[in-house]
């Protein structure tokens, strides 16, 4: 690339950067190139984009950005994982690929401008999909509101008894 190419790609990835949601950094070394289209592929799934970029220019777009935080660790053969709604996903794939694929290394990530180490990536990754947590927290708030009217139904119920009850023992 030249010069004014390099600083339009530097350009478009401060702008994808700046509206990440996280970012997950890894080394590579030692993937082909049919193993980082699989990659790409699976991170597609989860609506991210997987890009390897040189550190330098990296570097460059990342400044006044949250992924600006993890300059340090950006050494060696690096690609960056880039999302922008959930951070479960991308974390799952990348974690299940490094464990079937030794040469990717999860170096470490950002989410909402916190650091995050390989640890807490993969405990990240341990957790239900978004749409799983959702329905979990939309149970939750349903079971309140249900018990309430089954204990209610129960009162009435139980009145509507008694009711009788008095209207019978009346009759006799």
């Amino acid at each position: 690339m030249n010069r004014q190419e390099k600083e339009q790609f530097v350009a478009d990835l401060h702008g994808q950067l700046e509206k990440a949601r996280g970012t997950f950094l890894v080394s590579y070394k030692g993937l082909n190139v049919e193993a980082v289209s699989r990659l790409r592929r699976e991170l597609k799934k989860v609506e991210c984009e997987f890009h390897v970029v040189k550190n330098r220019l990296l570097k460059l777009a990342s400044e006044e950005t949250e992924t600006g935080l993890i300059r340090d660790h950006m050494k060696g053969p690096s690609a960056i994982t880039v999302t922008y709604e959930d951070v479960v996903g991308p974390a799952k794939v990348l974690v299940d690929f490094a464990k079937s694929s030794e040469q990717l290394i999860i170096r470490i990530g950002q989410i909402s401008g916190k650091v995050v180490d390989t640890d807490g990536i993969k405990r990240l990754a341990e957790l239900p999909a978004k749409d799983v947590l959702l329905a979990q927290v939309l149970a939750a708030m349903e079971a309140v509101p249900a018990s309430f009217l089954r204990v209610m139904n129960g009162l009435i119920v139980k009145l509507l008894n008694v009711l009788k009850a008095i209207e019978q023992k009346s009759e006799e």
